[in-house]
């Protein structure tokens, strides 16, 4: 049998025993299908004396984590997080060292992805990140091979397990953002920080990646329209039910001419489109292509076991001897999209008004909606909660985004809203 491929791992925390356990539990199985065996000779972490419920003895310890690019190892894993810092030092110094590089971390792929694949392209060394986006979701593989003959019109998703799972939370059980998320941090579905989850970055980061993938142009992070769920209410949530919807955090990119719309933003989805029932911390991923259709990926998007899988698989690839553009085409073909102007891109909107219990309120919605151009489908009015604000709910016909931006923008300041409004793209 050929010699086993020798991999160092950077980072120890649960995806990190995780990829030890997988090694260890499906050993036989993973030589079979690789060729050869895979075993990790060297491991590095912030805390050596940490209980992390593997044999650790077995393996060679590294301190200084960027020192792993030295280690005598084929490939190194990255799984310590950050777009950059350590995680950036050691990626750099493994791919000029010559050597594979895996790695989870869609943070620092977003933002250096492109430098990464020159670097690796021009040592002729894999770079891999499957687990980078949706953990144990082929959807990386899906677009860089399965779909490589189709021209891809659209792609999006659900990309964030934590948003997912508080926003089904609040669906099927009627409660409020913030004792949702509270409970999310209590199971460990998000974190003490939340920031990144809920508003939407960590979506951008994949989003951005996927967005190269499937329309062969440079990462562009810095191009994404980022909202997230800090501000959504149980009524918003009862209002898209009532009315055949269901609310999801999706982040779209799509092609626009030459130009590149990438939007991470909460958006009412149709009952009769798949995204609507992935609930829990399910991701799902949609691509449109010419020849294909469409493609749905789904399952879990994080978590120890799934995205340890996913890692486990890249190593199986560079077993294999299988490598390939980082991108799904080399990196100097790669395109430089403008952003697309969303003020063009037409859609129906949600938008949720708090606003006084008072004469004259809704007139003064309608009037800036009709000024700006917007055409009205439907106002909803609720009544009066204990403090005497009155929630204003209206969805609009088919029309230019720029209008509804218009709209939002002459109520700016207005005394009659006691709250910021909240608008939403209806999935079309």
């Amino acid at each position: 049998m050929a010699q086993a491929l020798r991999v160092a791992l950077a980072g120890l925390g649960t995806v990190g025993g995780g990829v030890i356990r997988v090694l260890d539990e499906n050993r036989e199985l993973i030589t079979r299908r690789a060729g050869r065996p895979i075993e990790v000779v060297a491991v590095s972490a912030r805390d050596r004396s940490k209980d992390r419920g593997v044999d650790l003895s077995r393996f060679a310890w590294v301190d200084d984590t960027a020192s792993l690019a030295e280690a005598e190892a084929d490939v190194v894993v990255e799984l310590i997080g950050g777009s950059d810092g350590p995680a950036l030092a050691l990626a750099r110094r493994t791919l000029a060292a010559g050597k594979g590089f895996v790695t989870a971390n869609k943070a620092m792929l977003a933002h250096h992805g492109l430098e990464l694949a020159r670097v690796a392209e021009g040592a002729g060394v894999p770079l891999k990140f499957e687990a980078a986006v949706a953990g144990g979701i082929p959807v990386i593989k899906g677009l860089r091979e399965g779909a490589a003959a189709n021209a891809i019109a659209r792609v999006y998703g659900i990309l964030n397990g934590t948003c997912n799972f508080i926003v089904s939370k609040m669906e099927a059980e009627g409660r409020d953002f913030a004792e949702v998320l509270a409970e999310a941090q209590a199971l460990g579905f998000a974190e003490a920080d939340p920031s990144f989850d809920i508003d939407g970055v960590d979506a951008a980061h994949k989003l951005s990646i996927l967005a190269s993938l499937a329309f062969g142009t440079a990462p562009a992070f810095g191009d994404v329209a980022i909202s997230g769920i800090r501000h959504l209410l149980a009524a918003d949530i009862a209002e898209a039910a009532a009315l055949g919807y269901r609310v999801r955090l999706v982040g779209v990119a799509e092609a626009d001419g030459d130009r590149l719309f990438q939007r991470v933003h909460a958006h009412l989805v149709p009952n009769d489109h798949p995204l609507a029932h992935v609930t829990g911390a399910t991701n799902a991923v949609v691509a449109e292509g010419n020849f294909v259709g469409r493609l749905l990926f789904q399952g879990a998007g994080a978590g120890e076991g799934p995205t340890a899988s996913a890692v486990v698989a890249d190593l199986i690839d560079i077993a294999r001897g299988e490598a390939g553009p980082p991108f799904a085409m080399p990196a100097d073909a790669l395109a430089t999209a403008a952003a697309a102007d969303s003020g063009e891109r037409r859609g129906r909107a949600y938008l949720r008004f708090t606003v006084a219990d008072r004469v004259g309120v809704l007139a003064e919605i309608a009037a800036a909606m009709r000024d700006a151009g917007v055409s009205i489908e439907s106002l909803i009015q609720r009544g009066a909660p204990a403090d005497g604000s009155v929630l204003v709910a209206i969805v609009t016909h088919d029309g230019p985004e720029r209008c509804v931006a218009a709209a939002l923008e002459r109520l700016r300041g207005s005394q009659s809203l006691t709250g910021e409004p909240l608008w939403m793209h209806i999935l079309g």
